[in-house]
């Protein structure tokens, strides 16, 4: 009976499994497509912002400024 019952866990689909996991955390499928929803949503938001700042106008040259200073290793 003991290998009937392992053979019959070990076969359980990982989707199920889970599941499980989630319910047992107190998440939902809803709730769970939810957050994944807002995290990809501020992936989303992120790379457009990002690819703004990259079609900008470059910065002032990096030959203006503070120069860096030379240090010597022992």
């Amino acid at each position: 009976m003991a290998r009937a019952e392992s053979k019959r866990q070990g076969t359980a689909k990982a989707c199920c499994l889970v599941s499980e996991v989630l319910e047992e955390a107190g998440l939902d499928r809803q709730m769970a497509r939810q957050l994944r929803r807002q995290v990809l949503e501020g992936i989303i938001l992120l790379c457009r912002w990002q690819l703004e700042r990259m079609g900008e106008a470059p910065g002032p040259p990096r030959g203006s400024g503070r120069k860096a200073r030379r240090v010597k290793l022992d």
